[in-house]
């Protein structure tokens, strides 16, 4: 395997780790609270 392939492989996994991480912080119920309020931020001016 040359050199611009590996590059490719270790490129694509790391931005599949990144999505999975993304995607377990964004629905963590940690976080529920803090985007609800967000979520609401348009609905609360007059």
């Amino acid at each position: 395997m040359d050199t611009i392939n590996l590059l490719r492989v270790i490129t694509t996994v790391a931005s599949f780790v990144m999505f999975i991480v993304i995607a377990v912080w964004a629905w963590s119920a940690r976080n529920r609270e803090r985007f609800d309020e967000a979520a609401q931020l348009p609905f609360e001016q007059e």
